[in-house]
């Protein structure tokens, strides 16, 4: 396990955490864990998470503390992407006196280091994760990044918003996230009255999409859309030998395939639709917070994982303050009950969710290299599929 000390391991942070409190006075101290992955798979969603959540605290701080009642202290261990990694660091954060608990962008080690957290009364927060995820591990689990079926059910509108009638679902057993989006998407764009004409299997890591790409060009009533969530390296692969192949048929993504390595891959991706937590238009709250994530970092906010970060201590704040509290259970009780809280990214609400947030989705569309606007769906209770 590799126990990260801010000033050795958090590059641009570092200084951050050294100023947390410059200025301030303080009456109490409230620690939190960041048990995520700063290496391995996980880490294209889990560093810009962390480095946006540390700006948070930073401002939180500088302007109080939490709920203006206490000094935030941050201790992050690196999970390395592992499952087994992430129970250990989640048990030594506690053991060393965390009462709030970060966890990574994924379910299975969440709802690992989730559990444990459950059992000692401490909320926690992914930074991405199913909406299955809360109900694995108990009360105290919360997530706030969009979920699977939110994200789903946007997608689904839009595509029925642009005439497709017709859908072709890609998905994979291998991972919650892989398999349960593009099944919650068919179940959204059924009930909307398009039609799933067609699905295939992948295994993550299969660099060969030529059987996939065959089935669907050999399909007598072709797809109006194809829907996929795989990501890295496995969504570059597919899309290269889709369009290598000469299929035309859009395509839409999800969230995790908003990054540079995406973009770059040029012309096989121009067009391609995908769903975020946010888009940083001209004068919105992440354009903002972008702007200045560069200025504090000197790195470019590339996806909308550093705001969701960001969030993160927003959302634990607005608790704090409605609890009038900084003590775990009332954080808990609180953060389940809040309602339009603004946030860098959207209005969040909790209160009549299974602590999975309603909120905006924003859909994005690729074009020459770079993600551009399209709109924002802020999809309706009755419209998200049931986890």
């Amino acid at each position: 396990m590799n126990n990260i000390k801010y000033p050795r391991a958090l590059a641009g942070f570092a200084a951050m955490a050294l100023m947390l409190g410059a200025g301030t006075s303080y009456g109490a101290e409230f620690k939190i864990g960041a048990a995520t992955a700063q290496t391995g798979a996980l880490a294209p969603f889990d560093q810009p998470g962390l480095g946006g959540f540390m700006l948070g605290i930073k401002d939180l701080n500088a302007n109080g503390g939490l709920g203006g009642m206490a000094k935030i202290v941050v201790e992050a261990i690196d999970t390395r992407s592992d499952t087994a990694a992430t129970v250990n660091a989640a048990q030594q954060l506690i053991d060393n006196g965390a009462q709030v608990l970060i966890t990574p962008a994924d379910a299975d080690p969440s709802i690992a280091a989730g559990q444990i957290a459950q059992a000692a009364g401490i909320p926690v927060l992914n930074l991405a994760g199913s909406p299955t995820l809360p109900l694995a591990v108990g009360d105290y689990m919360f997530i706030s990044y969009p979920s699977n079926n939110l994200q789903a059910s946007a997608l689904a509108t839009y595509a029925v918003e642009t005439g497709y009638k017709k859908a072709f679902i890609l998905k994979s057993p291998d991972t919650d996230y892989t398999l349960t989006f593009p099944q919650y998407f068919a179940e959204a764009f059924k009930a909307k009255g398009g039609t799933v004409v067609g699905e295939a299997v992948y295994a993550m890591g299969q660099p060969d999409f030529s059987a996939v790409v065959a089935q669907i060009k050999g399909m007598a009533e072709q797809p109006d859309v194809i829907m996929t969530a795989a990501y890295e390296p496995d969504f570059p692969a597919f899309i290269k030998q889709l369009r290598g192949a000469g299929v035309t048929i859009p395509v839409l993504g999800c969230d995790s395939i908003g990054t540079p390595t995406v973009y770059g891959l040029g012309s096989a991706v121009d067009g391609v639709i995908y769903s975020s937590a946010g888009f940083p238009t001209p004068g919105s709250s992440m354009e903002a917070f972008n702007k200045r994530f560069k200025d504090e970092t000197g790195r470019v906010a590339e996806t909308s994982y550093e705001a969701s970060g960001y969030e993160l201590a927003q959302l634990l704040d607005a608790a704090a303050r409605q609890a009038g509290s900084v003590e775990p259970s009332k954080i808990r009780d609180a953060l389940a009950n809040l309602k339009d809280v603004q946030t860098v990214l959207s209005k969040v609400t909790y209160a009549g969710t299974e602590r999975v947030p309603l909120r905006d989705i924003a859909i994005i569309r690729i074009h020459g290299g770079t993600p551009t606007f399209v709109k924002t769906i802020r999809p309706a209770v009755s419209d998200i599929p049931k986890p």
